[in-house]
């Protein structure tokens, strides 16, 4: 084999393995979003069950305010929990298992909060390696003939973040 074939034949092996992990992360990716519905329902059904919804609980500078002479100066409210007795019993069913649990009502949404945190963070990242995998396969001119690179590359460098407007 002569050289110029070795080197086209080193591409496309890197360009294959490339591929393969874009499609590993893509597929992690829903997996990901999925075990995410599943949690947020979950949670959903507990503010439901305690009667609270994410924004329905002042927080405890608001419940200071409100009647500084009868009441404590620091009372802590749990946003979920609300006035729903935090130790009711529970039942769990934990992800990935058939084990169900009988926990206080408190410690299974704070479970399931830590696991949003946790799965919203890694939905990040994996989102992050697929527009990089992409990026890089668009780059090495393997998608030019469906998306131009300069396209492809407007969109990956888009941004969440929202503009600040500016008074002045």
């Amino acid at each position: 084999m002569d050289d110029s074939m070795k080197q086209l034949q080193e591409k496309l092996i890197e360009v294959e393995i490339e591929g393969e992990s874009l499609l590993l992360a893509r597929q992690q990716l829903v997996e990901n979003d999925r075990l995410r519905n599943g949690n947020r329902e979950a949670l959903t059904a507990l503010r439901r069950r305690a009667k609270t919804t994410k924004t329905s609980i002042p927080t405890p500078f608001e419940s200071i305010m409100r009647g500084v002479e009868s009441r404590p100066l620091v009372k802590e409210v749990c946003p979920t929990c609300g006035n729903h007795d935090s130790k009711e019993e529970t039942w769990v069913m934990f992800p990935g298992t058939d084990v169900f649990a009988n926990i206080p009502f408190h410690a299974a949404h704070t479970i399931l909060e830590k696991d949003q945190t946790l799965l919203n963070y890694e939905a990040n990242k994996l989102q992050s390696i697929v527009k990089e995998k992409s990026l890089w396969i668009s780059d090495q001119g393997v998608l030019a003939d469906t998306i131009s690179p300069g396209v492809l590359r407007s969109m990956v460098t888009l941004s969440d973040k929202p503009k600040i407007a500016q008074n002045e």
